[in-house]
């Protein structure tokens, strides 16, 4: 049987965090997009007809007063540091669900305090009064029927948390596909997913299927397989020769530890599902959190819960009463609270497959350890209309994740002079395409910083573009500086981008040309208020 769960639920806490660590307003028609998306919005946002889910166009369009604010999960953690903190004053053993929702067990509160209802008026009024943020408490049996009451700051009786589950939609469970396919069955209530047999549930909608059947019969999110593990298992780093005081470089020390703490767990054929991070610092302060999964963390996520809460206990939110360390950290420790048996975990019978993989990632590593994170960069193909924007850089052992989504609508993050926020379908096989972007082929050299030249006609006037993006002469020669004049053999173009006309210290107004030369060499440029610059070079 499930515990009595006592949940802290911070309403819209993408757009408090931005109000917190930036500064924006959230009194005011505020959103917070990922991948072009409404992912979090104010009650004056909602009060204009916006939703989670509205693509940016459409958001504005109804409300062009919108302040946009993109989505950054680090920003979230890191102001959500100082809420986890008030809650501990009053209440022992927090567990951090996701930046804007912590948990505890519900049974000490409620015995300090006289009861359940007592115990979260307290936690409720604890937070407002040391972070000024408003929060919502739901108390029933698990963790996800407890986030559920929260959302109506509802206590569901002892033994009554099944029923109340039963007429909440399946969308409740956070799984598109799995929600759709259901509602295609004819089940539309978490009541009647519940009712299905779990064997049945486990062959037709595999682990997570079987997971998400737990969570709709009113059970723990985790398996019963969890079981504490082992001492063996935590992993810690010692740093008293160097504190840890840089955001940047604890969290270099966090992923370390967690690569060893993510193999040591699968040489046990164990993953981890709940995660506790322990810090000391130089003068004795003893630091303490402890983040829940739903599912499996893996090493990338392991150490991206790592970064977020050195990020939070590094660099304290400015509303948090309580500064930030006084001294750098000298231990950190990665403990797995909570495992459960994976077998698909575990090393194959003749060995560990990709090992040649695994010895460069350890010596690109090693580099890194030595030179810095940024010493070993890997690229990531991302959307974009320019050469320069369709390649992003991230250090080794970083989430390869695009600047610009890859989704088949095109982001309004640039829009081009003739086509404004469309979609554009996308064909078979092919990437997004972005309007305005370059044809193809690819430029082969992409030059770190714009090269200066000068395009003249042939009777030596400088060529140029007007508003109507019409030439003022035929490209006949390229000068480029410190040589003479190469003839221009071939050209096309111009490819005119107005990129964020909407915001003017971002605003990009620029033309692009192809050219070819007489020596047989080719260039992309660019025009920008009337001077000439080699972007790209072609093979």
């Amino acid at each position: 049987m499930s515990v009595r769960t006592l949940l802290v639920w911070c309403p819209d806490w993408p757009v408090a965090a931005a109000e917190i660590v930036e500064g924006v307003s959230a009194a005011g028609a505020v959103v917070v997009l990922r991948a072009n998306r409404v992912v979090a919005c104010s009650e004056a946002a909602r009060a204009e007809g916006i939703r989670k889910g509205l693509r940016r166009r459409e958001a504005q369009s109804r409300c062009p007063q919108l302040t946009v604010v993109e989505h950054d999960p680090a920003r979230d953690a890191r102001a959500f540091e100082p809420v986890v903190a008030a809650v501990e004053e009053v209440a022992a053993g927090v567990e951090v669900v996701q930046p804007g929702a912590c948990a505890v067990v519900a049974r000490g509160p409620a015995r300090y305090f006289g009861g359940e209802e007592l115990a979260a008026e307290r936690i409720i009024e604890q937070i407002a009064q040391a972070c000024g943020v408003e929060s919502q408490i739901g108390i029933a049996e698990g963790v996800f029927a407890a986030g559920l009451a929260a959302r109506d700051s509802k206590v569901v009786e002892a033994g009554r948390t099944k029923e109340f589950l039963a007429g909440i939609a399946v969308e409740a469970l956070e799984r598109p596909e799995l929600a759709d396919l259901l509602k295609r069955l004819g089940i539309r209530t978490l009541g009647g997913f519940a009712q299905l047999p779990r064997g049945d549930v486990l062959s037709r909608f595999g682990f997570d299927g079987a997971l998400a059947h737990r969570l709709a019969a009113g059970l723990d999110h985790r398996p019963l397989a969890v079981r504490e593990p082992p001492p063996d298992l935590q992993v810690t780093g010692f740093y008293e020769d160097e504190p840890l005081e840089r955001v940047d470089v604890a969290a270099f020390a966090g992923r370390v530890l967690a690569e060893k703490l993510h193999d040591r767990l699968a040489a046990y054929g164990m993953a981890c599902t709940r995660l506790g991070i322990e810090a000391v610092t130089a003068d004795g302060l003893e630091l303490q959190r402890v983040w829940r999964h739903d599912g499996l963390l893996t090493a990338a996520a392991i150490a991206e819960r790592v970064r977020w809460q050195l990020d939070g206990w590094l660099n304290r939110a400015a509303r948090n009463k309580t500064a930030k360390p006084a001294a750098g950290l000298i231990r950190l420790r990665l403990v797995p609270d909570g495992v459960i048996v994976h077998l698909g975990l575990q090393p194959g019978l003749w060995g560990d497959a990709g090992a040649e993989r695994e010895r460069a990632h350890r010596a690109l590593s090693r580099v890194q350890g030595l030179l810095g994170p940024e010493a070993v960069l890997t690229a990531v193909a991302s959307g974009g209309r320019s050469a320069d924007d369709q390649i992003r850089f991230v250090p080794w052992g970083d989430e390869r994740v695009a600047a610009r989504p890859g989704a088949h609508v095109v982001p309004v993050t640039a829009v081009d002079l003739e086509v404004r926020e469309e979609e554009v379908p996308v064909e078979a096989g092919q990437g997004p395409q972005w309007p305005g972007r370059l044809p193809v082929p690819a430029p082969a050299l992409v030059l770190p910083r714009p090269e200066p030249v000068v395009v003249l006609d042939a009777g030596g006037a400088l060529v140029g573009v007007s508003a109507r993006l019409e030439l003022t002469g035929t490209p006949g020669f390229l000068q480029l500086d410190g040589g003479g004049p190469a003839e221009i053999v071939g050209w096309a173009g111009p490819w005119p981008v107005d990129e964020r006309w909407w915001a003017a210290g971002e605003a990009r107004r620029r033309a692009r040309f192809q050219v070819a030369v007489a020596d047989g060499r080719a260039f992309l440029l660019s025009l920008v208020a009337g001077h000439w610059a080699i972007e790209a070079v072609y093979d």
